[in-house]
């Protein structure tokens, strides 16, 4: 068994202590040249030029994106599809810090952290969207507020959410720098920011669907429905948690060296538990699609070119996991609740690229292909939160156990 590595709490009475201290961690944690850090520096490097030719040049210098498809896969993929993925953090902390269930607060840190880079690195993929992107501050100064627009709605709750996740995960970052007055304050204010953080992200995820309900002309009529806002708020329920999934599997075992005794001992009985979840969800999101296609009359639609991808989002990536997430549970089959958790992951992509992208303008003779720059843009965007992923977990106490003058101001 992994043990948790010891830490030293660090003396913090200056901001001059709090500097060297800073500077002490940019050191890196282990080996430098490993696999990942030479495939992806380069990578970074090459995306970090286009990000800088997109601003000087503009939107258009590396994207295919026109007056008729001002939303390409910056949208699509970063913001809507991420959005969803990262719907575990509201899930797990409802059912922990609401309904109660401590069997999963083991992992609570991570998946909040997780929550936490994706709205934040993903919010900076929405800035390279926009033609005007010194224009994103309007929602804020009041500068044409625009009130009735979903889009003001949805900006509001992304900023206020990313501001409530960081609360929640705040205490990990007092216990790294040893401030026990701030750890007992950002402590007590866990509950409140999660009820907060809670209502906000489930506006949001639904809202993001609000936001389609304006494009009925251009939205094929098997994804184009009125219930967009509920399908987006119960997918993200089981795309979230098989994120969690994914990258918990993931994190066990790159992070090994870090696991606490919590995380590695209840590791099986907590993807078993996320597993049940997932297929309750994913039933209710299957009923409601059954309902949608019913009630649209759109048999006929299904035994064409689109009817026939429609059946292979729903039947293969919605059903196909669903029936996989009940055997393994019943099983107890931990490597088929991964492949579950996988297979879903697929599914969300795709139903959240057909909406927003691929059934997008889907009668146009020139139909959108994102430009090879906006895949690399995308692909250096992730990179980026796994290495602020990396950075803060072999040095916060994220996956690993709290020290112990911690753990006892939790038990008073």
């Amino acid at each position: 068994m992994s043990q948790t590595p010891e830490t030293t709490t660090p003396q913090i009475g200056s901001i001059g202590d709090f500097l060297r201290f800073l500077a002490s961690e940019m050191k890196p944690k282990g080996k430098f040249l490993t696999p990942f850090n030479m495939i992806s520096i380069p990578i970074i490097m090459v995306g970090m030029v286009l990000i800088v030719i997109r601003f000087i040049y503009g939107i258009g210098a590396i994207t295919n994106l026109d007056q008729e498809t001002p939303w390409g896969i910056w949208i699509g993929f970063d913001v809507v599809t991420g959005v969803a993925l990262a719907g575990g953090a509201y899930v797990l902390t409802f059912i922990v810090y609401i309904m109660g269930r401590q069997r999963y607060h083991s992992i609570v840190r991570s998946v909040v952290l997780n929550g936490f880079l994706a709205y934040m690195f993903y919010a900076g993929a929405l800035m390279l969207d926009l033609g005007r992107p010194w224009n994103i501050i309007n929602p804020i100064i009041g500068n044409n507020f625009g009130v009735s627009s979903v889009l003001f709605l949805v900006a509001w709750h992304f900023m206020l959410y990313m501001a409530a996740e960081f609360i929640e995960f705040s205490p990990a970052v007092a216990e790294w720098l040893g401030m026990k007055r701030l750890r007992r304050i950002t402590g007590g204010l866990t509950v409140a920011a999660v009820i907060f953080g809670i209502t906000l992200s489930t506006l949001h995820q639904s809202g993001l669907g609000a936001l389609f309900l304006m494009a009925e002309s251009k939205i094929h009529p098997l994804w184009y429905t009125e219930f967009i806002p509920v399908l987006f708020f119960v997918s993200s329920i089981f795309a979230g948690l098989s994120m969690v999934i994914v990258e918990g599997s993931i994190s066990h075992k790159v992070f090994a060296s870090r696991l606490g005794k919590a995380v590695h001992g209840g590791h099986d009985n907590i993807l078993i538990g996320l597993g049940k979840i997932c297929a309750g969800s994913m039933f209710v999101y299957l009923f409601l699609k059954l309902l949608v296609v019913t009630h649209g009359q759109q048999y006929a639609l299904l035994f064409t070119g689109w009817g026939a991808w429609f059946l292979v989002e729903v039947l293969g990536f919605v059903l196909v996991p669903l029936l996989l997430f009940f055997k393994a549970v019943k099983d107890e089959n931990i490597k088929l609740i991964k492949t579950a958790a996988a297979l879903t992951l697929v599914g969300i992509l795709l139903n959240r690229l057909n909406i927003s992208v691929i059934a997008f303008n889907w009668f146009s003779e020139n139909h959108y292909v994102p430009h090879w720059a906006e895949i690399w843009v995308t692909v250096t965007i992730i990179l980026l939160e796994i290495w602020a992923l990396r950075w803060i977990v072999h040095r916060m106490p994220v996956l690993s156990d709290p020290p112990a003058w911690a753990a006892e101001m939790d038990d008073h």
